[in-house]
């Protein structure tokens, strides 16, 4: 895609998005290219927590060196159980962690030079315009690993398409089946339906089979 030009064509889509945000199903309708915040409490930069080669995912993914993890701060949900609350839910302090697009890709470059088998972006679905954007930058740059869209599933159909073809493997959580669970502990009412059409489209896109690598990794799938 990125030789093709057809990379550069979904960083305008996407960005285009940014200016009434669409990114996620909540559709706030705020300008986050002029840095209006929504439901996530995000603008324009994204916003990065942490990163770091992660050997706490799935073992078909961590092999010896880890997947390189990045870690976005805020979120779309409001789950009360939050592992990363800390990152999630503390967009005061997030506020300060803000990167330029440049800093992302480099953090790509350099978890692929610390031999991480592949990138992980973990909770992404309210930064997909900028994470776009940068792999491009990364792209250029000689980035060449798997990239996991590691998720918690309340993401937009519209906006999955735009992966197609950029995301290797994605690595959702179904958190509910039922709309008034989804209120009471995330406050989000139409999570199940939005959720379960967000996988039909990751399946769309990559099927059910997982694809291994030489090294007994993971490099496509769902």
């Amino acid at each position: 895609l990125f030789q093709w030009g057809e990379l550069r064509k979904r960083v305008e889509t996407l960005e285009a998005m940014l200016g009434s945000c669409t990114i996620c199903p909540h559709d706030c309708g705020n300008n986050r290219l002029k840095d209006e915040i929504g439901r996530c409490y995000s603008g324009y930069l994204p916003i990065v927590s942490a990163y770091t080669p992660h050997f706490g995912e799935e073992p078909a993914l961590v092999g010896t060196h880890g997947v390189g993890n990045i870690f976005f701060g805020n979120c779309n949900l409001r789950c009360v159980y939050c592992q990363n609350y800390l990152i999630s839910q503390n967009h005061n302090e997030e506020s300060k962690n803000q990167v330029t697009f440049e800093r992302l890709a480099d953090m790509m470059l350099e978890l692929q030079g610390k031999g991480c088998h592949a990138i992980g972006f973990v909770s992404p679905t309210h930064f997909v315009p900028q994470i776009v954007r940068s792999v491009e930058m990364a792209a250029r740059k000689g980035l060449a690993l798997p990239l996991i869209y590691n998720t918690n599933a309340y993401d937009s159909v519209e906006v999955l398409r735009q992966l197609d073809g950029v995301i290797d493997i994605y690595l959702p959580d179904l958190k509910y089946g039922e709309s008034d669970l989804a209120y009471e502990y995330s406050r989000i009412k139409d999570y199940p339906q939005c959720a379960k059409a967000a996988i039909r489209e990751m399946h769309r896109q990559v099927g059910s089979d997982l694809v291994h690598g030489a090294d007994g990794l993971v490099k496509r799938g769902l």
